[in-house]
């Protein structure tokens, strides 16, 4: 709920106290607006509490107030916050009288208590207002969107009507209706046929309000591409708000993947990702584009990225394959940005995603897997670097190695770019190699070998941790502070600063080339 004159008088913090207008408390109060005008009525929008010191006021003249608050009523206040203790040390009687005599909330605001306080708690309780309809309307998104891939369209037309607290109906591209909820308004849509006829006739997407303040009417059309599909009309008894705005735009998203693909069609475009796919892999890209035609052909104009997930687990034979919900859940995310996406299940199990670079669904899996370890996530993903037709099969080399690397390392997604192509280490076998580490380590190893510390051992778990103190002590088993002056220590005996990333760099290499030496 919005904030309102009762809510602002219940804050403890501000000490307001009513004068006039007591039933009136319950009004919505949109904002809190300071004006010391005689007549502020042209700068007002209605909704607002006035907040005054009467410092220009005649407010002893009890026709004078009579008039100033006709004129706020008229003007669509909502209520007068009069500031006691500055031009005034009460409310005079004759801004009371006036005030009860409209029923006009009046408000006494002490002389503690400053307006930009007022303002402060009314902005506050609107962000807040405003926060729980976003909240619920994505609550609302996710009903809708589980309505939609477990009943159909039918489901979210019912749910959305009930959102609304009015009704809706789907249309298809010709008018007809397909579905409405609840069943009394099947007729009421019947006679919108025209408008979406008309509606139609305008490039997607496209919206338009009918009817009347009793029965307010909102179409929005439905596709992805300029040709409309089909239509929503959702009726209310008044213009929609916030929450239910949410609800009205994820049914036309959910409605519009609804109408442009089908399950037949969806298994259809399937099998003819799969033949695409094996063209690709085979070298024939010219081919692959002769059969995807306009259905994929955008996808290959452009660089993409190749995908391949595996279930992270054994999947619950009882449950929603994990394969199929990561499926849908890329499908929406392509839907939503009218991206076109290639989805082909594996012999293997597994699943190979072809989507655009840079795109809505490669964003959508990076930002929900790459942070993820595998234990914690239905599936693993390994992400091939951004590529085009004719390096199809590099791709899909390079999506197979990060994913057998995110096995090993217990992610959940890892992508090319992660991986080196090969191994420095064979290269530090060189003796001018193995003298220049000697070199540069050999002060810190005779440090060490005094009994003073172990400063070796903490030098190559801060680097191998990348500087994070907390991470590092912990593999060392000792306090993050005891680990700083061990490094404050190693810079000393260097002389040399790691906070420069080519002495961490030399450093990790002669670390790493002693090891190798010692294990030869």
């Amino acid at each position: 709920m919005p904030p309102t004159l009762a809510s602002l008088v219940q804050h403890s913090a501000l000490k307001l106290t009513v004068r006039a207008g007591e039933d009136r408390l319950e009004t919505p109060v949109r904002w809190a607006h300071v004006s010391e005008l005689a007549d502020p009525v042209p700068y007002m929008e209605g909704g607002e509490l006035l907040l005054v010191t009467a410092m220009t006021l005649d407010a002893e003249d009890r026709e004078a107030m009579r008039r100033y608050v006709r004129r706020l009523v008229g003007a669509g206040v909502v209520g007068l916050g009069f500031a006691v203790g500055v031009y005034y040390d009460d409310i005079p009687e004759a801004l009371v009288e006036a005030a009860k005599e409209e029923g006009f909330p009046l408000l006494a605001v002490p002389r503690r208590t400053p307006f930009l306080a007022i303002s402060k708690a009314v902005s506050a309780a609107i962000a807040a207002d405003q926060y729980r309809a976003v909240t619920a309307g994505f609550e609302v998104q996710r009903e809708l969107t589980r309505a939609a891939l477990a009943e159909g369209p039918d489901a979210v037309v019912a749910r959305l009507a009930a959102h609304i607290d009015g009704w809706a109906a789907l249309y298809d591209a010709s008018g007809a209706v397909v579905a409405a909820a609840p069943e009394w308004s099947a007729r009421r849509a019947a006679t919108l046929t025209g408008d979406v006829k008309r509606l139609r006739e305008r490039s997607a997407p496209a919206s338009a309000v009918v009817g009347d303040t009793e029965d307010r009417v909102e179409l929005q059309s439905l596709g992805t591409g300029r040709r409309v599909r089909g239509a929503l009309a959702v009726g209310t008894g008044a213009p929609l708000g916030t929450a239910e705005r949410y609800a009205v735009h994820s049914a036309v998203a959910l409605l519009t993947l609804s109408t442009e693909r089908s399950r037949a069609l969806q298994a259809a475009e399937q099998r003819l990702g799969a033949a695409v796919l094996r063209m690709l892999l085979s070298g024939q890209q010219d081919h692959a584009r002769a059969v995807a035609g306009d259905l994929y052909g955008g996808l290959l104009d452009a660089p993409f990225r190749l995908l391949i997930a595996e279930p992270a687990g054994e999947p619950d034979p009882a449950a929603e394959h994990p394969l199929q919900a990561f499926a849908e859940s890329l499908e929406s995310a392509a839907a939503r940005a009218g991206e076109a996406l290639l989805v082909v299940p594996d012999v293997d199990h597994r699943l190979v995603v072809l989507a655009a670079d840079g795109g809505a669904v490669v964003a959508a899996c990076t930002s929900a897997y790459a942070e993820k370890e595998a234990e914690d996530a239905e599936v693993v993903v390994g992400l091939s670097a951004p590529t085009g037709p004719i390096a199809a099969a590099g791709a899909y080399k390079q999506a197979e190695q990060a994913l057998s690397v995110a096995r090993r390392r217990g992610r959940a997604l890892v992508e090319q770019e992660e991986l080196a192509a090969g191994s420095i280490l064979p290269l530090l076998a060189d003796d001018a190699v193995r003298a220049f580490a000697d070199g540069m380590l050999r002060a810190l190893y005779e440090h060490d070998a005094t009994g003073r510390g172990d400063l070796v051992a903490s030098l190559r778990a801060w680097l191998s941790r990348h500087g994070q103190w907390d991470a590092a002590a912990a593999d060392l088993g000792v306090h993050r502070h005891t680990l700083r002056y061990r490094m404050r220590r190693v810079e000393e005996i260097l002389g040399r600063s790691l906070d420069d990333p080519d002495v961490r760099m030399e450093l990790w290499l002669a670390l790493k080339t002693t090891t190798a030496a010692s294990s030869e």
